[in-house]
């Protein structure tokens, strides 16, 4: 069941590749919060409750809820246009992402190591250079923190492939997300918003100190 789910993940992926709006890119992070819920449960079935439930609260309040009520926030506030504008046609995107994840099944199969779980290592590598690829190919600033987002979700589908044996692993990844999720969304509505008018990272070059 869980590499249907993981499957799924990949699919959003590459969805988000195509995707022309930032209200889409936010509904793919919801979809991403409520499948890595939905991974955690089953494999981290045997770690102690508590553990279990802060997991699983992590990733049904804050991803699947939290994250996407901020960013929408942080778009209307800040009255971001709702196009992503990519450097990069969506076709092209498609492509890089695939072979992304192609890339990742082919060093997958370079590894030779019984405790690694080659599903979940695939699944954590795309979204890492996924949500690199993101933010290299997109405009806007608010692009790049959902980049960043998609790469902590990497983060932590490659700590529950471990969760099991290292709980303790997969709480600290969590704290950290949560920290600097937080953190980043902080800045933008407090911040960005009042300094930059055009949310282009190319104004990001005439700041000064």
């Amino acid at each position: 069941m869980s590499d249907i789910l993981l499957i799924l993940f990949l699919i959003t992926l590459i969805y988000i590749g195509v995707a022309n709006r930032l209200f889409t890119y936010i509904s793919v992070l919801a979809i991403q919060g409520v499948l890595l819920f939905g991974i955690a449960f089953i494999e981290l079935i045997e770690i102690n409750t508590l553990n279990l439930i802060f997991v699983l609260l992590e990733t049904i309040v804050f991803k699947t809820i939290a994250i996407p009520f901020f960013m929408r926030r942080v778009i209307k506030r800040n009255n971001i246009k709702r196009e992503a504008e990519p450097f990069i046609s969506n076709f092209i995107s498609v492509v890089i992402i695939t072979a992304i994840i192609l890339s990742s099944f082919l060093l997958s199969n370079t590894l030779h190591d019984r405790h690694l779980q080659k599903m979940f290592f695939v699944v954590a590598i795309s979204a890492l250079f996924t949500g690199l690829y993101i933010i290299a190919s997109r405009r806007k600033v608010i692009t790049h923190v959902m980049g960043y987002l998609i790469i902590e979700n990497g983060v932590f589908i490659l700590s529950l492939a471990v969760g099991n044996e290292m709980p303790m692993l997969v709480n600290t990844g969590i704290l950290l997300d949560i920290f600097v999720s937080v953190l980043l969304l902080g800045i933008f509505i407090n911040k960005i918003g009042d300094v930059i008018k055009e949310q282009d990272v190319d104004f990001l070059t005439n700041l000064k100190d």
